[in-house]
């Protein structure tokens, strides 16, 4: 499955705007300039008390459907 690693620095009332349902895709850049667009769903396994701060590696699925999202160093 192909992933692409992406920095997310998002505000605590970004997530939740994005937690409400108010926004339904994030748009994130990869750390090689592309433009990588994923459902805002998949920020709630990754939010914290101060929001989302961080290099992730998002896995999408031959047909380029999301997967899943992980922390990365």
């Amino acid at each position: 499955m192909p992933t692409i690693d992406v920095v997310i620095e998002l505000s605590r009332d970004a997530c939740l705007a994005h937690y409400e349902g108010r926004v339904g895709q994030v748009m994130a850049r990869s750390l090689d300039g592309r433009r990588v667009v994923f459902p805002a769903e998949a920020l709630r396994r990754v939010v914290t008390q101060d929001g989302v701060h961080g290099r992730f590696r998002l896995t999408f699925s031959d047909a380029g459907r999301f997967v899943a999202i992980e922390r990365i160093a």
